[in-house]
């Protein structure tokens, strides 16, 4: 049997509670230079109408605060708490979770921790390759991951990875770790192929979280071999796609100019009747009714 803690007004006091019925496997994590969450699983022998409720209390501050943004399991019992705009202090904080449920006492559990120690570093910032040609070799600079308590670039060290994108598949890189500094130079640089770079970061002897850091997005130098053969793939897709219309759209031009400059054959029927030849023709015919009306008849 254990102690119940309640925390009032900043205070707490503590009662005996229940065996297995305190939170296990409490753990924060400092992302994104202020967040901060906070997680933990049920008590062993808790029921399932166990609530728990989450007191911190940051470095430098007397009084304990209470959580205000809970995560819930689908029970909905407090399993974790987010926070924000967390400083990162050299003390420690102190934390307190404790829990209620009608007719039995809750054990309470509590912990203190260094902050810095829980912080996920950001990927190192502004990355730069600077390459020349004629001495084969790439300068890498870089400004050290963003923090709440931290402004030395000393108190950093880097490990940088660099790939050869044109033998993926050989799975060619570098890999440095301890690098110190802010800047790396890359002396095996080819101008006829490409290649990328990425970094993370940790503590160099400062209060810095010791793990490994986030990785920064790769960012890609040297030839511009991939964007020259996608769009010569491109444009070829597109042409052998045109082909067919543009030679349509050529042969319908072709067809209509050449039929617009045929000469036509000669009509000999319509020669023959020209306005002469129609004039004549009629003259023979007035001619012939005329001799045929004054044609006399002699009676005798």
């Amino acid at each position: 049997m254990q102690f119940f803690c309640r925390v009032d007004m900043g205070h707490s006091s503590c009662v005996s509670g229940m065996n297995g019925t305190a939170i296990e496997n409490f753990v924060c994590v400092i992302f994104n230079v202020s967040f901060m969450n906070c997680t933990w699983h049920v008590g062993r022998t808790a029921s399932g109408d166990t609530q728990y409720y989450l007191y911190w209390k940051p470095p430098r501050k007397e009084d304990f605060t209470g959580c205000q943004n809970y995560i819930k399991d689908n029970y909905g019992r407090h399993t974790g708490c987010r926070f924000q705009n967390v400083t990162i202090d050299h003390k420690r904080a102190e934390f307190l979770v404790n829990g209620s449920r009608s007719g039995q006492n809750i054990q309470s559990f509590e912990k203190k921790i260094f902050l810095y120690k829980i912080e996920i570093l950001t990927p190192p910032l502004n990355i730069t390759v600077n390459c020349t040609e004629a001495s084969h070799s790439c300068e890498i600079r870089w400004q050290p991951p963003h923090t709440s308590h931290v402004k030395k670039h000393a108190c950093f060290k880097y490990e940088i990875v660099i790939e050869n994108k044109v033998d993926l598949k050989k799975n060619i890189s570098k890999t440095e770790r301890d690098i110190t500094g802010n800047s790396y130079i890359f002396g095996s640089f080819n101008t006829e192929k490409r290649y990328s770079v990425k970094l993370r970061a940790t503590d160099n002897g400062c209060l810095v979280s010791q793990s490994w850091g986030e990785w920064s997005t790769p960012v890609e130098f040297g030839k511009e071999q991939f964007a020259s053969i996608s769009s010569y793939v491109l444009l070829l897709i597109l042409v052998l796609a045109a082909s067919p219309v543009l030679f349509l759209f050529t042969v319908s031009i072709y067809l209509r100019k050449t039929s617009a400059t045929i000469p036509q054959p000669r009509d000999p029927f319509h020669e023959l009747y020209s306005t002469g030849f129609q004039a004549e023709h009629n003259n023979q015919i007035i001619k012939h009714e005329t001799e045929e009306l004054i044609t006399i008849i002699e009676v005798t």
